[in-house]
Parts: C-alpha cells; structure tokens; sequence
C-alpha cells in the first residue's frame, strides 16, 4: 500500500508540474497599464507596444527583475514596434507609424511621424525603410533614411486584412487575415507587387521569416511555407493548436508561440514536415514575443513576462555541451539526486521554480530528502535542466 500511495504522490506532483508549464519556466515579470501588443529588443531594453498606455522601455538587464526605464504617451492604440539604433518605430494604429527617440531611455521623444491611409497594425524594418501592415489598406512601403521626416514610397493593396509583416532580402511576407499569405515583391520600394501568394483555410495572424521558410499563425494551426522561390511558396508541414497565433519567433530550430488563448508555445521544427510541441507556458492572452538566448520576452495582457527554455539540450550562451557532464535525463528524483563524477570542480546549483537557489551540488549523491517535493531546475555551467523531487 505505502508503494501504491507513494506511486500516486508522484504522478500527482508529475501532473500539477505538467499544468500550466513545460520545460518552461517563469524568470521575471513587469506589469503595465495597457494591454501589450507587441515587444521588441535592442540591448538592455525591450519596448512595448502598450495599446492606450503607448510605448513602454523595460530596463531587462536583469531578466528576474525587469524595471520600466521610460514612456511614451501615444496619441492611438500602440500595437507593433520595431527598433533600429536610437529609433523605436510604432504601428500607432489610425494615429499612423510614430517614430521614437530613445536614445535617452527614461524620457523617450517622438521625433517623425508618416500618414497612412489605413490602420497601421504592425511594422518590421529592413535598412532605410519600414513595412507596415495597414489592415484593409495593405502594406505600405515608407522612407526612413531620415527619421524626422518619414515619406512613403510605394503600397501594395491586399485582398485580406494586412496584420502583420515579416521581410526578408527583398521580399515582405504579409498575414492577411481571410487573405492568407501574401508575398510582396520590394526591390522595387516605389512600386512594391505581389508575386504569389498561398491560401489558407481559417484566418492568418502572424507571421515570421527564417532559412527559407514562413511561419504562420493561423486560427488553430501553425503552418510551415517554403518560399525558396518566393514565385511558388508551398507548405511542407503544420501543426494543430488551441488559438490564434499573433507573435512568433524562430530561434535555430525552435519555433515560439504568443497564442491568444493557449500561453506561450515552443515548437521544434527540424523536421518541418513534422514540427512537435515540446514546451509551453500557459498565460493569459500573450499577442507577442521575442527570443534572445534562452530567454523569451513576452508582451501579454498585464505587460511583459520573461521566460526561459530549458528543454533538452538548452546550452548557456557561448558554451559548447560537454556530454560528459551531462545531467542524467532522468527527472524524478526520490531522496537522493546522483550527478556524474565527471562534473569535478565544476559548481551545480539547485534551483527551485521561482528562482530561488536551494542548495549547491557536488559530483555524486546530493540529500535532497529535507527538500519539499516540486519542480526544481539543476543549473550548471552549461546547461539547465529540469527535476521533480518527489519523497
């Protein structure tokens, strides 16, 4: 009976784990007046496209204590920003693409602005010019070579509702909402011309660009789209999901998702015919997200939340895994957690989900008995990796 009983503890503390997160955890947060539509990262800072509350700049150098440096107050709902060198460029809605200064991040100045004729939700920059997506307007083209003074140059309509924008070389990636995916020859930045484009059965929202390959978020699918030739895109692969995917962004072979009403995804897409879910965090409504390192910035409904992946082979910046010092795969741990001999000097520390550090590890058997049973995360100089205590 006493194995039975201790059988089920684990499963149940194997279940709550498993809840509301995988291989995920929970670094750091900031909440926000507004509602976080979008986030991007330069340095230190993120910058969030804040809705009503305008642009917000997120001191992060410190990920577990991310703190606000500076606002912008907009004249419309911010939603999609870019940055590039002191310049923070906002999809201000009907008040149009905004230019910000930040130079001077704890007082933020607007310093250009361009009409447009539509609904700018989102942009994406690309040397001297950004696109933005205009919803029913399209994208348009806009001359950035002089930030006080923003001019357009070219449009393109699209059939759809242009929501986000992803460029690459010479060619813009457009999620149309009932539209698909369009694809957008801009060589040309006067006279930009759609040159395919690859229908999808429910509504596109996000979209991103990486090694060849689109990457939608559709109503519940994630859809992969070779665009080598950019003339004839076709899908090499997809993936069933609970909600639309707004944000997304591609780190090596990883592929994260800001779903509106499934949290953050992660999903590994080398094999594209056949990408997998392999890690999530549930929060409520995330619209976007960024990936530097290990860690993910995530604009939600409160503000920006900082997460890390530490699923399978998930290696600190500027290391190479040595196997040998590998953490063994196994994950539940009862009493006693056994590291390899051939850490040597090599410090290990146990961590616990909130970030708080337990106790230091040593090459060979660690009592974690006086431990409460829970998730906790083995960190040492090379990797992290995840382990449920359990008595």
């Amino acid at each position: 009976m006493r194995m039975l009983t201790v059988a089920v503890c684990i499963v149940a503390v194997f279940a709550v784990a498993q809840a509301d997160s995988l291989n995920v955890r929970k670094i750091g947060g900031l909440d926000i007046p507004g509602w976080a539509h979008g986030v991007c990262l330069s340095g230190n800072y993120a910058y969030i496209g804040d809705g009503t509350s305008g642009l917000r700049v997120i001191d992060v150098s410190n990920p577990s204590n991310p703190v606000e440096a500076g606002h912008w107050l907009s004249p419309d709902y911010a939603r999609g920003v870019d940055v590039s060198g002191d310049h923070v460029f906002v999809a201000c809605g009907y008040a149009d693409l905004r230019i910000i200064n930040v130079s001077n991040p704890s007082a933020p100045v607007e310093v250009g602005a361009c009409d447009l004729p539509g609904y700018a939700w989102d942009v994406a920059l690309m040397g001297d010019h950004a696109f933005i997506a205009c919803e029913a307007a399209g994208l348009y083209v806009v001359d950035i070579s002089d930030p006080t003074a923003p001019t357009i140059t070219g449009n393109c309509d699209t059939p759809g509702s242009a929501k986000n924008v992803a460029v690459a070389g010479s060619h813009a990636y457009i999620a149309d909402l009932s539209g698909g995916l369009r694809i957008i020859n801009a060589a040309n930045r006067q006279s930009p011309v759609e040159v395919a484009h690859h229908t999808m059965p429910e509504l596109s929202y996000g979209v991103t660009y990486a090694d060849s390959h689109v990457y939608m978020g559709n109503l519940s699918m994630l859809r992969i789209i070779n665009v080598s030739n950019p003339a004839s895109p076709y899908e090499v692969g997809s993936l069933a999901r609970a909600g639309a995917s707004e944000g997304l962004a591609v780190s090596g072979r990883l592929v994260f998702l800001a779903q509106s009403s499934a949290g953050m995804r992660v999903v590994d897409v080398a094999d594209r015919a056949a990408p997998a879910e392999i890690g999530f965090y549930y929060q409520q409504s995330p619209l976007d997200l960024v990936v530097s390192g290990r860690y993910v910035y995530c604009a939600d409904v409160y503000g920006l939340r900082i997460y890390e992946y530490y699923g399978p082979g998930v290696i600190v910046e500027g290391h190479q895994p040595d196997a040998s010092l590998r953490v063994p795969a196994a994950t539940l741990v009862c009493r006693v957690l056994r590291l390899p001999a051939s850490l040597g000097t090599h410090r290990s520390s146990l961590i616990t989900a909130d970030g708080r550090k337990v106790m230091e590890l040593v090459p060979g058997d660690n009592d974690v008995s006086r431990l409460a049973p829970g998730v906790c995360f083995v960190v040492t100089h090379e990797q992290v990796q995840r382990v449920i205590i359990a008595h």
